[in-house]
């Protein structure tokens, strides 16, 4: 299997654990609907189809009906969602996968855009651990292809899937290769995102015509462009690919295919040129960090990974040596960035610790605000 297709599967599988819903374009005959069905069945996880090019709105929406009970109407849901909801109650994951969408008409996207980002049908909830994904034509190859509408686009991660000869010729000859969904540590995918969610913040702070930028074009309007809501799946998605230690193409595949690839790329450089210290360095070393008072951006960003990291593992030294590296802040007179994540750290104290006289020299405000001046009784 190629470099590119084996990165391209590592990107789908990081969507399916971040649980980021995701659409996979392509020419027809790529295998695109085969690769969920395998997917699925490696996963051990329920699966319903659903071609959306010959559905109606209802079937997404729900069917108007009324309750004999309380003679209101409600929206009956379909079928597929009901067993999605019962198999993952039975105990397994499920993943609904919607195929064709870019064959579906105006009327029937705008019916999807609930189901997508909610996960509600009718008037039924999925449970979280329903995963998404779709699968779509260009709408130049498609039969009455549509450009997806926008809102449904941006809600989704965008992937293109092609099979190269080296893939196909592996294929044919020695199997199909599996696509599987990483793993990660939940302790460190919660350090990473507060890390990937301040990267962001203090990026789009420095570059607020990247905050929305919408399309000229409708077909560039039917993949991924900037929004808010994008840029909190690309966040999701990075910290995500790198708890699971993916490549960097990995991790620009799934920026670009969150945010589109100008702003990805411009994210993607920031983040290399801010070259941030290792917040394991700095919690075993705070006395090794010096701050960039011309820098506030990436002062910002120092404070929440050594904060998130110390959140991660919050033994009474780790504690402590965050807490140094905050007074190093505020000392740097950058005391707003220090005393933000400063009341997180003070109220994540673990029992026994008490900050040092360094701590309480710059912090004192913060740790007096919260009671924290006097030993434990």
């Amino acid at each position: 299997m190629s470099q590119q297709h084996t990165d391209t599967c590592d990107a789908l599988g990081i969507a399916l654990l971040a649980n980021v819903p995701v659409v996979l374009w392509g020419p027809p005959g790529q295998g695109k609907s085969s690769v969920i069905r395998e997917l699925a069945e490696g996963m051990g996880a329920h699966l319903e189809t659903v071609i959306a090019s010959i559905r109606e709105p209802s079937d997404f929406a729900g069917l108007p009906i009324v309750d004999a009970g309380s003679g209101t109407a409600v929206l009956a849901p379909p079928s597929w969602a009901v067993r999605l909801r019962d198999a993952v109650e039975e105990g397994r994951a499920g993943i609904q996968f919607y195929d064709e969408v870019s064959t579906a008409p105006p009327a029937t996207q705008a019916a999807l855009l609930r189901p997508i980002l909610e996960g509600v049908v009718g008037d039924l909830r999925l449970p979280p651990q329903v995963r998404t994904v779709a699968a779509a034509n260009p709408p130049d190859v498609a039969a009455d292809g549509w450009d997806l509408a926008p809102p449904v686009a941006n809600r989704f991660l965008h992937l293109t899937w092609t099979l190269d000869a080296a893939t196909v010729r592996e294929g044919f000859t020695g199997g199909w290769p599996a696509v599987t969904v990483p793993q990660a540590d939940e302790a460190e995918v919660a350090a990473l995102l507060e890390q990937a969610t301040t990267l962001v913040g203090v990026f789009l702070g420095s570059k607020p015509e990247l905050v929305t930028r919408m399309p000229s074009s409708s077909e560039e309007a039917g993949r991924a462009f900037p929004t808010p809501r994008s840029w909190e799946m690309a966040a999701r998605l990075y910290a995500h690919a790198r708890a699971a230690g993916m490549n960097s193409t990995v991790v620009t595949l799934l920026v670009a295919g969150t945010v589109g690839v100008a702003a990805a790329g411009a994210f993607l450089a920031y983040v290399r040129e801010l070259d941030l210290p290792d917040p394991e360095e700095l919690l075993r070393d705070p006395d090794s960090y010096v701050v960039d008072p011309q820098r506030t951006d990436k002062t910002y960003a120092v404070a929440a990974s050594v904060w998130a990291a110390t959140a991660a593992d919050n033994t009474v030294e780790r504690w402590l040596n965050c807490g140094r590296v905050l007074a190093r802040i505020a000392d740097a007179r950058s005391a707003d960035i220090a005393f933000s994540y400063g009341r997180r750290w003070a109220q994540d104290r673990p029992a026994g610790a008490m900050p040092t006289p360094q701590i309480i020299a710059s912090l004192g405000p913060i740790l007096q605000e919260l009671g924290l001046l006097t030993r434990d009784a």
